[in-house]
């Protein structure tokens, strides 16, 4: 429920908003747009308007030769196309990893020997209650894509130095894109540890 967060403990009461009531505003086809009261920490009243997202994961893949792949798409609402992390929303009921493994194979054809995973971000929290959930892949091994119907993505492989001098031009404005590439970084010095694990080990967590 949003307004209602796990990570909330006593000491964020002086920040807290207590949802009241609440109408959905649009319920497309995996979005639904609304609107709540809420009160403040102060005891008035507010409106918050903001979408319901079922989560996505994305997936860092990392390839024996120190390249890491990536896919280039069209973004509708952003009228352009942008360079990103294989990635994709959660289907009901699905566990994180698996997301992972199926996104992967379906945008670029890889499948992985071990994941590890990466960690959470909001990439859009003030409005959305989408969380992404990173995860890295190596030992990959290459295969046919199975694109969904009507989805048109094209797989590169770049070296991480290659997206860092992308970013500082400019060309790198996906936010879970430049999170992924800094996580892969901390964890090339050893300041972020990497956790490997199995596919079929990492499926048991």
């Amino acid at each position: 429920m949003a307004g209602q967060s796990p990570e909330a403990t006593a000491g964020d009461a002086h920040l807290l908003e207590q949802r009241l009531s609440g109408q959905v505003l649009l319920s497309g086809g995996f979005l639904e747009v609304r609107r709540d009261q809420v009160r403040l920490p102060d005891g008035s009243t507010a409106s918050r308007e903001y979408i319901l997202h079922p989560g996505a994961v994305a997936v860092i893949p990392l390839l024996d030769d120190g390249r890491v792949v990536l896919v280039r798409q069209y973004r509708y609402p952003l009228a352009k196309v942008l360079l990103e992390w294989p990635a994709g929303k959660l289907e009901a009921g699905e566990a994180q990893l698996a997301c992972a493994m199926r996104e992967l194979q379906e945008e670029t054809g890889y499948t992985a020997a071990e994941w590890a995973y990466g960690g959470e971000i909001h990439n859009a929290a003030a409005y959305s209650s989408e969380s992404i959930w990173l995860w890295f892949a190596r030992g990959l091994r290459p295969g046919p894509t199975r694109l969904d119907e009507g989805e048109f993505v094209e797989t590169v492989r770049m070296t991480p130095d290659e997206l860092e001098a992308l970013d500082r031009q400019g060309g790198l404005p996906d936010v879970k894109t430049q999170i992924g590439l800094a996580w892969l970084r901390r964890a090339m010095l050893g300041t972020r540890p990497w956790h490997w694990r199995s596919a079929e080990e990492a499926a048991r967590l």
